[in-house]
């Protein structure tokens, strides 16, 4: 079989580069990714106008991101949504409209945890101070400031394994649970958190489930939540940048081991925050 020559070489090249020149371009990735199933997200095309829209879902009010020539709205999708069709409310020329969407099904794998008695079946001291936190923290839920003017694409809080992922059926104690809310990651006590996007801390404390906490509001009614802290590093009012500490993985609250616990809340509902990074 005959060697290739230096001109058979250069075409062939030469026609590799032609081939990827004509590929069809791939879509640039957007975050959050879209996944239409409970405890995901919705894009939702909203179309062009002058000033940015306002839209609702279930009267609660949505992070709408874009500008002149294109507006989405970026709906939570919760995980107790009912499959099927749904809507949001978008304002329009001094009324309403709905925009459609579906929220098709998501099978999420079951988890058995051993945990101390006293933090399934609660005291009645103990339950009194969860419903007092549980009321303070609806307040924090609630918080809807300004949209943010960056990406939403985010880093990882803390380098480490998932050690439990997003929607997981949670059994403590062979009494079953509400779904696991946010991503646990398993880091050694002491390794450094930071903040995944900008953003302002809007609370701290320390709760009987979640132990050490700090609450993010990174604009439009996007919140993270990140527990079990050994230490907390800012205070309510503090101003973040992506990447600036603001605790150290911990073992606090109802836990079997040091880790991060990292929630993602849009207009209230909890999503999976995988939909936020990259891998």
């Amino acid at each position: 079989m005959p060697l290739p020559t230096r001109r058979t070489t250069l075409l062939a090249t030469l026609g590799l580069l032609a081939n990827r020149l004509h590929a069809a371009p791939q879509a640039p990735a957007v975050w959050p990714h879209e996944l239409q199933v409970p405890g995901g997200v919705a894009r939702l095309s909203l179309g062009p106008a002058a000033v940015r829209p306002v839209a609702f879902a279930n009267e609660l009010p949505l992070l709408v991101l874009g500008d002149a020539i294109e507006w989405t709205a970026i709906v939570g999708i919760p995980l107790a949504a009912a499959l099927g069709p749904a809507h949001i409310d978008l304002q329009s020329d001094g009324g309403t409209r709905p925009v459609p969407y579906t929220v098709g099904p998501k099978q999420y794998r079951e988890q058995r945890l051993k945990v101390a008695p006293g933090t399934v079946d609660l005291s009645p001291e103990d339950e009194a101070r969860y419903n007092r936190e549980h009321a303070h923290l609806q307040t924090v839920v609630a918080t809807f400031s300004e949209p943010p003017p960056y990406g939403l694409r985010m880093r990882v809080p803390v380098p480490g394994r998932r050690s439990s992922s997003f929607g997981l059926r949670r059994v403590f104690n062979g009494q079953a649970r509400n779904p696991h809310s946010g991503m646990d990651i398993a880091a050694a006590t002491g390794t450094p958190v930071v903040a995944p996007l900008p953003g302002r801390v809007i609370d701290t404390g320390d709760y009987f489930f979640n132990g050490n906490t700090v609450w993010l509001d990174h604009g439009g009614g996007l919140l993270g939540m990140f527990c079990h802290l050994s230490t907390i590093a800012v205070q309510v009012g503090d101003v973040l940048q992506a990447g600036q500490r603001l605790g150290a993985v911990g073992a606090t609250g109802r836990v079997t081991g040091p880790h991060l616990h990292w929630s993602i809340s849009l207009n209230r509902a909890m999503v999976d925050p995988a939909l936020f990074v990259e891998n």
